[in-house]
């Protein structure tokens, strides 16, 4: 509907732009006014964090909890709903952020209230992932040194130092998740190298990943084509595959002989070697790469299209050559190339190759095409070459590493209290063998998997807890769109670890005037007269059954359809109150010693103390009393005396669903 409505006042300026010279011409425009209940979605609690008005208002004082309401997808006592979703609801990313003035959104949100500051500042954490060189400072050498912590240079030792290196300027409270490796075993180093393995043969498996699926098992003898921060390509007699994130991947260089056994996956339409693997080297060998495929604009986008389409297989890497010009934005490359759209996105990108791309650069370069990002944006390619400079590093100044243990990959946070850092307290970070042992196939949770794993993964990690024992944990979470940081606090009552955020769901109303959202309890329902209306049916309806099931002797007054009664005259069969005495005398015989004045000052007595309070009472239960506030229930409707007349009935909400008569605009005649 708002994309005919755009159409509407497109089509309104181009036939009427001749009016434009009619003195006193005002051209028509198109409004869309409407009453809406909308939830809040894990995409709009990211729209509403991003937006630049929010953030403003939020300030440096608030940015990290308006980024965790983002994340976490509630609000908190600091960021409300009340002052935040108007920002939202004009939000071009919202789905009716082009509703006219006079529409009204009752919003249903999360909200916690008094939650602990650990929670946002986890949710807001930045991330760090542990760099060669920072392993190389640890271990002391250049040469002498692995890529992980050991028990003789251990993690709890060496990360605060690294971090109050590479975060000078962190301010007390903010939090950074570290990635890095670890090992159970101090590496040996040694002044040699021993020798390549003679004898190496490529096996021919990787040509055949079309007639597999995803979960199948690959073992492959390979040579590295390609490096990147993300894994390398790898290529055997038949073909080539991206191998995403192997345990060793900072070890791995160009012409490295490995064999890798894992299972096949697939992601942003390319086929991978799963996340984890542990490839082992046996030798080196000098590579010869394939003759690149130079595209056109075209075939590019026709390539993209062709493997986005509904049940197309996945892509294998394919060897390609471009010349385009480089955007640089923060940690973002991209190059642009002729005749497309779609652009080169270097993935995975050291800083070897970082210092070859500089912004504003005309580049050639070739490299492997390996996935298809942003719904056919970019081209996901790790690049081997830029003009005559080779990529066989990714660090610039990266050396060869003397040693290899086997190490695990782990995650932890810590938070900077103004002079040191120091791993966040009673906090724990799930880590990729924890995503692996939940069954994910990345690592982060989605859906409903926290509420399903987390409290086992607790019950494991902490076996000896006693009663009352909390401890937040913190996690990926893929909300639909991307993944982002959440922060849960589990308690553990005993038995189980119970979620302990207090989280709930509560409705606001908000409507639009001059052009600008803002928050209004005041609710205005109208109730419009005539048959088969079904916001006045609806409402009628619910005021007779409540006569039937609720007065004494109810279903006498009820007619025989069930659908008009006479203990105060709603009719959902009309959609009006019916205050004609003779009608209620001939319906209920209780009337016959009433005067037709009695009749009608009872009915309309019961109508505004009992009949239509219940009915609000049953159609608004989430109706509540603000604070500071007066909220007020305002319903149009219509009565019948033998001529149909409007009035108009207010309430005041004064306790949760409870409605307190206040005034009826049919009492002014008398």
């Amino acid at each position: 509907m708002v994309v005919a409505g755009c159409t509407l006042v497109l089509a309104a300026c181009d036939d009427n732009s001749w009016n434009d010279k009619l003195d006193g011409f005002e051209e028509p425009r198109p409004t869309d006014v409407r009453t809406i209940d909308y939830t809040l979605t894990a995409v709009d609690y990211k729209t509403l964090a991003a937006n630049s008005t929010n953030k403003a208002l939020a300030g440096e004082a608030l940015a990290g909890d308006l980024a965790a309401v983002g994340s976490q997808g509630y609000f908190t006592d600091k960021i409300t709903a009340r002052d935040y979703i108007p920002a939202l609801l004009s939000d071009p990313k919202f789905p009716y952020f082009a509703l006219s003035d006079g529409s009204a959104i009752k919003v249903t949100y999360n909200v916690a209230e008094a939650l602990p500051t650990e929670v946002a500042q986890a949710a807001g954490a930045k991330k760090y992932v542990v760099t060669d060189e920072d392993y190389q400072s640890v271990w002391g050498s250049e040469d002498d040194y692995t890529a992980a912590f050991a028990p003789s240079h251990t993690a709890a030792r060496s990360i605060p130092g690294l971090l109050k290196s590479h975060f000078a300027d962190a301010q007390a409270g903010e939090c950074v998740i570290v990635n890095y490796n670890t090992s159970a075993t101090d590496p040996v180093f040694t002044t040699t190298p021993g020798p390549d393995v003679p004898g190496f043969t490529p096996s021919s498996v990787l040509g055949s990943l079309s007639s597999m699926a995803k979960g199948d098992e690959v073992t492959a003898d390979a040579v590295v084509m390609a490096i990147s921060t993300q894994g390398p390509i790898i290529a055997d007699a038949t073909g080539a595959v991206f191998t995403y994130q192997p345990t060793n991947n900072s070890e791995l260089k160009i012409g490295d002989q490995l064999t890798v056994s894992t299972t096949l996956d697939s992601y942003n339409y390319g086929w991978q070697l799963a996340k984890g693997s542990s490839p082992e080297v046996s030798g080196n060998q000098s590579v010869t790469y394939p003759a690149p495929k130079a595209w056109t604009g075209a075939e590019i986008d026709e390539f993209v299209s062709s493997s986005m389409a509904a049940g197309a297989s996945p892509i294998s890497p394919v060897y390609s050559k471009f010349t385009g010009t480089v955007t640089v934005s923060g940690n973002y490359i991209n190059i642009a190339l002729d005749g497309t759209t779609v652009q080169v996105s270097p993935y995975g990108a050291g800083s070897t190759l970082k210092g070859l791309l500089t912004d504003g650069a005309t580049v050639t370069f070739e490299g492997y095409v390996m996935a298809i990002a942003s719904k056919g944006k970019y081209l996901n390619t790790i690049i081997t070459k830029v003009g005559d400079s080779s990529i066989s590093t990714l660090a610039a100044n990266a050396a060869s590493r003397a040693v290899t243990v086997a190490s695990t990959n782990e995650n932890a946070i810590y938070t900077f209290n103004g002079s040191t850092w120091a791993p966040m307290v009673n906090t724990v970070v799930l880590s990729h063998s924890d995503y692996q042992a939940m069954g994910q196939n990345y690592d982060n949770l989605s859906g409903e998997g926290p509420a399903t794993y987390l409290p086992i993964f607790m019950k494991q990690k902490y076996p000896y807890a006693q009663a009352e024992d909390a401890h937040f944990v913190v996690y990926y979470y893929y909300n639909g769109s991307e993944t982002v940081t959440r922060c849960d606090q589990y308690a553990f009552n005993g038995t189980e670890w119970v979620l302990n955020n207090g989280v709930a769901t509560e409705t606001a109303q908000f409507v639009r005037n001059g052009g600008k959202w803002m928050y209004d309890p005041n609710v205005t329902i109208t109730l419009p007269a005539g048959r088969g209306i079904a916001i006045s049916t609806l409402y009628y309806q619910t005021c007779v059954d409540w006569v039937k099931n609720n007065v004494p002797d109810g279903a006498a007054y009820v007619s025989s359809y069930g659908n008009n009664e006479y203990y105060c005259g709603t009719s959902a069969y009309q959609g009006n109150v019916d205050l004609r005495p003779t009608a209620a005398k001939t319906q209920y015989a209780g009337y016959s010693s009433m005067t037709d004045e009695e009749v009608v000052a009872l009915e309309k007595q019961r109508f505004e103390t009992e009949v239509l309070p219940a009915a609000l009472a049953i159609l608004h239960p989430d109706a509540v009393p603000v604070s500071g506030l007066e909220v007020l229930f305002t319903i149009n409707f219509y009565y019948y005396d033998g001529t149909t007349k409007p009035a108009t009935i207010i309430y005041e909400v004064t306790g949760p669903a409870q409605f307190t008569f206040k005034s009826c605009t049919w009492n002014d005649a008398e």
